[in-house]
């Protein structure tokens, strides 16, 4: 009989398991293996501050797992870190459209699937842990993050980011983040956001209760303060709503270096890992164990919790073991494009000579590319999300490759009369304008060096090493462009490029580059065909045109609304100290305030016409619904539509209208079907002092095409 050695302990225990163990007993018994120093190594990173801080400007963010609590001598493997969500951060693997694009496709199927793929490549790396599950709200579209989540709407947020741990789930451990209500970023490191009990329950927390539901492993707590407390340390979310209310089971870790500002506190409140490196909690919650601050029993607790999630995950089903053939595979590859072409949204596609201008004929023989962004590589921001993708087609070598035998010119300079010169010899002009990383995305400027409350988090240098530049170690954490958007419009420049070309040529089709909402209304009416492109991953340029020359169908549909005016959004300071956040925001502040929207929450246009023709209710189970919803494709060539629930009510301080459910469904021209549609009447209940309450009891359930569709059709719906 063979005999289990320390080493193989954690492998014994997961054997147990997966013959049907109790996962209980076996946190109990590999908790009581260890020695005392051995649980304060896991409330942490493993790598020593300064030298891995060193390394990581030499190396770059998070080209290898950062590993949190491995403890060779039992073999526990330790939470080895892989940032998101665009793909696996660590090595070079594939860039898959950031999440506002994805969340752009309403395909949960697809996003699943990006899921699945991301996991392979981050666990062919090496990693388990992946902390890429991005679900906050973006309550103003400037906010500098956006791109990396799903959308303006809380159950477009949750389903989203239950699809993407379904997905993850199959190879890794998945982490939500960040908990809660960051949508700031030039400020993240200082602002307090001030939330009343209601708005926090029924606005920016649903979509994270949802995770949790999927089972979710890790949740990742933000940097900013939350009603006068910062969230890394703070009882009330952690261990009152996460823990208390919704009964998360997994591990919380801090967001990184500055996600923490008292060891003993942030311990005792519920904050179960310290990330990336040994930095205040190994360097002060001795002290603050001797002194009484906090007890052995809190580090039981932590450790008790990260030991259950990693034998949770090594004990369930996973994917076999993926090789290293799987990262930027054709597979791989494939699939982001996949998502890109799904993504791009069609804004406007009006005729010209007659019929609509797009989709644009195969067969041209010139087209007049236009824009600095045309030939960029640019897949978002180059913080803690960036992937470092091995190539990415532009939208000049896709349209190249589209289109053989084209003459293409390409005006890449900010060149008004250049553009015109071009597009007036072209059959058609397409202009490429937006964002860049410059723009929009994390931020991390040397400016956070010079702010004594965050020095002081720093443990100090060894003794004997030279002087470490702050600075440079701020920028190996993130970024110093980009932050929060300065401007919600294009350019001057791009505005001018746009007017000139249009004016040269009515053949002329713009696309925004963007993560969040863009205000056109001074040049979008002159533009027969405007489509946003996002920052569309690794294979955007050969997805951009599928859809252009009408390959594929125009799919996409928004995430958010888009306003015509600055003043139709909520107030927003990227330099405030404090802020209060309510329920108002995107498509339900232009409702409450009478504001039509540019650009309705869920709208897109397809190459062919669907006619909803009407809805029933299925069936009714508690919070859960399903609804039956026959779709006409009353078009001439096959589409893609995505049917939208959405539940209206007439309720004091409430919104008007809010999101139930959605489906995509596909169909060939004439084709009818029946689409089951799965709802929820949880952003029809209000929070009250006795926990959710029914907002009315019966709501009006209209299946359209965008929020406040005037073809929906219309059914009764009760809420419980």
């Amino acid at each position: 009989m063979s005999m289990t050695t320390e080493t193989q302990i954690f492998d014994a225990a997961v054997e147990r398991l997966s013959r049907g163990g109790d996962l209980a007993a076996e946190t109990e018994r590999l908790l009581s293996e260890l020695t005392p120093d051995e649980k304060l190594w896991l409330l942490d990173g493993d790598g020593e501050f300064w030298s891995s801080m060193g390394a990581m400007m030499q190396d770059g963010y998070n080209v290898r797992p950062i590993e949190m609590g491995r403890v060779d001598r039992l073999g526990i493997p330790g939470l080895r870190f892989s940032d998101g969500p665009r793909g696996a951060v660590v090595g070079r693997s594939t860039a898959f459209p950031v999440a506002m694009a994805r969340g752009a496709t309403w395909d949960l199927d697809l996003e699943e699937r990006i899921g699945i793929a991301i996991g392979r490549e981050l666990r062919a790396h090496g990693a388990n842990f992946f902390g890429g599950v991005c679900i906050n709200l973006p309550r103003h579209p400037a906010w500098g993050r956006a791109q990396e989540t799903y959308g303006e709407d809380p159950l477009l947020l949750g389903e989203f980011g239950a699809a993407l741990v379904r997905g993850i789930h199959r190879n890794a451990m998945a982490v939500a983040k960040h908990f809660a209500l960051n949508s700031m970023e030039n400020a993240r490191f200082q602002v307090d956001v001030q939330v009343d009990d209601a708005t926090l329950h029924e606005v920016f927390l649903p979509h994270f209760r949802r995770a949790v539901e999927e089972g979710v492993d890790g949740i990742m707590t933000s940097y900013n303060s939350v009603n006068g407390e910062w969230a890394g340390q703070n009882e009330l979310l952690m261990e009152g709503v996460l823990r208390g209310e919704w009964g998360f089971e997994g591990v919380t870790v801090s967001d990184f270096i500055f996600g923490l500002r008292d060891a003993g506190l942030s311990l005792k409140a519920g904050l179960d890992v310290e990330e990336p490196f040994r930095q205040q909690r190994a360097h002060r919650l001795p002290a603050a164990l001797d002194a009484g601050e906090v007890s052995w029993e809190h580090v039981d607790r932590a450790v008790r919790r990260i030991l259950r999630t990693q034998l949770a995950h090594y004990s369930r089903e996973r994917d076999a073991e993926p090789g290293l053939d799987v990262v930027f595979s054709d597979e791989h590859r494939a699939l982001a494009r996949e998502a890109s072409r799904a993504s791009i949204v069609l804004l406007q596609n009006e005729p010209v000579e007659g019929a609509p201008l797009l989709p644009l004929s195969d067969t041209l023989r010139s087209l007049a590319l236009i824009g600095r962004l045309a030939d960029l590589a640019n897949t978002g921001d180059h913080g803690s999300s960036d992937v470092r993708s091995p190539h990415v087609v532009t939208a000049l070598e896709g349209l190249t490759a589209a289109l053989p035998d084209a003459r293409i010119t390409s005006v890449l300079d900010d060149d008004p009369d250049a553009a015109a010169a071009a597009a007036a010899s072209a059959d058609v002009a397409i202009v490429v304008v937006g964002y860049t990383a410059a723009d929009e995305g994390e931020y991390m400027g040397a400016d956070s060096m010079a702010d004594p409350a965050l020095l002081q988090l720093f443990p100090p240098l060894p003794e004997g090493a030279p002087a470490f530049d702050l600075s440079q170690a701020a920028g190996a954490m993130g970024t110093a462009m980009g932050g929060d958007r300065a401007s919600l419009r294009l350019r001057p420049v791009d505005v001018d490029i746009i007017r000139s070309t249009v004016a040269a040529n009515p053949r002329t089709v713009v696309v925004v580059v963007t993560a969040g909402a863009v205000i056109t209304e001074e040049w979008r009416h002159a533009v027969p065909a405007l489509a946003i492109g996002w920052y569309s991953g690794a294979e955007g340029g050969h997805a951009l045109a599928d859809v252009l020359l009408g390959k594929t169908d125009a799919a996409g549909r928004l995430p958010y609304s888009i306003p015509m005016a600055e003043e139709h959004l909520p107030f927003f300071d990227r330099t405030a100290t404090s802020i209060v956040y309510d329920r108002w925001f995107g498509q339900r502040l232009l409702d409450r305030d009478g504001h039509a929207a540019a650009f309705p929450l869920g709208f897109g246009l397809s190459y062919t016409s669907f006619e909803i023709e009407s809805v029933e209710l299925s069936t009714l189970a508690g919070e859960a619904f399903t609804a039956c919803v026959t779709v006409t494709n009353t078009g001439g060539r096959a589409g893609r539509h995505v049917v939208q629930l959405y539940g209206t009510v007439d309720a004091p301080d409430f919104p008007r209208r809010v999101l139930l459910g959605f489906e995509p469904v596909a169909l060939a021209a004439g084709e009818t079907a029946e689409v089951t549609v799965h709802g929820s009447t949880r952003p029809l209940q209000r929070w009250t002092a006795n926990g959710f309450a029914p907002a009315a009891r019966v709501a009006t359930l209209e299946a359209g095409a965008y929020a406040g569709d005037p073809g929906a059709a219309v059914t009764r719906l009760p809420v419980v």
